[in-house]
């Protein structure tokens, strides 16, 4: 069973380990690919998302049944845009277990839970987790070469 775990300052290696994976960020081609997280950006970053965290912001990591780091979920309003983006990413080696699926609906129940009116997800047009969105109850908003655009209400 994949839950939530909230990630303390020195658990912080693994989502460094995450971001610079180029199989688990290659869905991520579009914005960049491989994304770097160095030891020094760790504490602002921690504040804002964290401890307390800003309005709007939510971040864990997703953990298995054993407690061992699977990825994690976030969502945080897009004040420029006015919604509320989800963001699930599950380490490659460990995808096909269920994990993404498990994180998303723990994300939109936490979003709902805090207010959230819905999710929305801007994957890149070719992006296999499509088809996992959809089968959660996304649909898709609009798309163009780049992009597709997808929105879950939730309440």
């Amino acid at each position: 069973m994949t839950c939530f775990y909230k990630p303390a300052p020195e658990d912080l290696w693994f989502r460094r380990q995450l971001l610079a994976d180029p199989a688990t960020m290659s869905y991520n081609h579009a914005w960049g690919g491989t994304v770097p997280f160095p030891e020094s950006a760790w504490a602002d970053w921690y504040a804002r998302w964290l401890d307390p965290g800003e309005p709007g912001r939510f971040y864990r990591y997703l953990a298995d049944e054993q407690g061992g780091f699977v990825g994690e979920a976030a969502y945080h309003y897009d004040h420029a845009r006015g919604i509320c983006l989800a963001d699930v990413i599950v380490y490659a080696p460990l995808r096909g277990r269920g994990h993404g699926r498990a994180g998303l609906a723990l994300l939109c129940e936490q979003a709902r839970r805090d207010g959230a009116a819905a999710l929305w997800d801007d994957l890149a047009a070719d992006n296999p987790a499509r088809g996992l969105f959809l089968d959660m109850g996304f649909t898709e908003q609009y798309r163009t070469a780049r992009i597709v655009m997808l929105k879950k209400d939730l309440l």
